[in-house]
């Protein structure tokens, strides 16, 4: 069975490789919600509507909606506007501790498998100031990253530790996926 990635992140895609998974992208134009609801549900809702508008598309395939989340007191933290909005962000995360939310949706109307899932992560940052802020804004692309970083890219700047999934922090929770891959028999290496 063909397998859909419904998104054209690039975390992602080197995500599904690490597993071993033979995939295409086919992004989803779906409009993501942002606060509506609690951050859990926000994206547990996106990663299921990208599915499915995919999976209505190639409905003999398999496919794969995802979406993260930043939860800082009880408030979403989505993709900064701008640079200076990245910096505001970073710097009332500096010394605090937020929850990264990675929602995963499998969809596929010809086996009619529909299994949606989130894992969330607890991320520790250090007590750092403006100019770290700053050097790290120069080395990261944050523009198009939720909470305006990246732990992948530089992290050890930032963050002090984590409890939970590294890959979730990531974007995509590879443990829980694997899992429910087997579940509908898509195996993985």
């Amino acid at each position: 069975m063909q397998i859909i990635l419904a998104s054209n992140s690039e975390r992602r895609k080197l995500l599904l490789n690490k597993m071993g998974l033979d995939f295409i992208q086919v992004p989803s134009s779906v409009t993501e919600l942002s606060n509506e609801i609690h951050y859990t549900e926000v994206a547990t809702t996106n990663a299921l509507r990208k599915a499915q508008d995919i999976a209505k598309k190639y409905p003999d395939s398999l496919v794969i909606g995802a979406d993260t989340v930043i939860e800082y007191q009880h408030k979403i933290i989505g993709k900064p506007k701008n640079l200076s909005d990245a910096k505001n962000i970073l710097l009332k995360l500096s010394n605090a501790s937020h929850f990264v939310v990675s929602a995963v949706s499998l969809q596929s109307l010809s086996t009619k498998t529909n299994s949606t899932f989130a894992v969330r992560t607890k991320v520790h940052f250090k007590a750092f100031t403006a100019d770290v802020v700053d050097e790290y804004l120069s080395l990261v692309e944050v523009l198009d990253k939720a909470g305006a970083y990246a732990i992948q890219e530089h992290g050890e700047m930032l963050i002090d530790f984590i409890e939970g999934s590294l890959d979730n922090v990531i974007g995509l929770p590879c443990e829980a996926l694997r899992e429910a891959l087997d579940a509908v028999n898509i195996y993985t290496e």
